[in-house]
């Protein structure tokens, strides 16, 4: 009987240090997959100026527009800052979500813009500019798809039992999904040439 309880006493600690170090693994491999977001979210952040500068040479009565895009792009940068110093924290993540998706808005609205001026369009620098635009927008879906499968893993991994049982003693909290919560953010950033 005794001998019972210490094998299943060290069958219990066993399974509790694999479902920690599991857990751990998975948490590491989600925070890494955000610093794949974070690289690309800094290459679109980086691109988003020199759009601005670009079109204001052709564009000069367009002020406004560029103020919303610097603002947004410096808000989304923000907050992206915030996730990726603690990519564990639900609501930075939805602050970044919230700010991505007024930053999708600004260029949307700056692409409109754009469409009015047809030597602007036709400008090599701002083609070049917009064409690096969308394969860097590509490479955000990319990493963002990365990083929710990585999550889902975590959040899977936490949630079933009897894992749950140790991912709760153990102060394993749910990770937040980086998603467009607006129906409208989710269309794509319409580059044009």
């Amino acid at each position: 009987m005794v001998i019972g309880l210490i094998v299943l006493a060290v069958v219990v600690v066993l399974y509790a240090i694999g479902t920690y170090n599991g857990l751990i693994t998975l948490r590491n491999r989600y925070k890494n997959a955000f610093a794949q977001v974070d690289v690309q979210l800094k290459r679109r952040y980086d691109l988003i100026p020199n759009l601005v500068e670009t079109a204001k040479a052709y564009m000069k009565h367009e002020s406004e527009t560029f103020e919303k895009v610097v603002a947004a792009r410096n808000k989304a940068a923000q907050a992206n800052r915030a996730v990726a110093a603690d990519p564990t924290n639900p609501e930075a993540l939805r602050e970044l979500n919230k700010a991505e998706g007024q930053l999708v808005g600004a260029m949307r609205n700056f692409n409109i813009q754009v469409e009015a001026y047809p030597d602007l369009k036709a400008s090599q620098n701002m083609m070049a500019l917009q064409e690096e635009l969308a394969s860097t927008e590509n490479k955000v879906s990319f990493a963002r798809q990365a990083f929710n499968d990585a999550v889902t893993a975590y959040n899977t991994r936490r949630e079933v039992f009897p894992s749950c049982i140790f991912a709760g003693i153990f102060g394993f909290h749910a990770a937040q999904l980086f998603e467009v919560e607006n129906p409208v953010e989710r269309e794509a950033v319409k580059v044009q040439f």
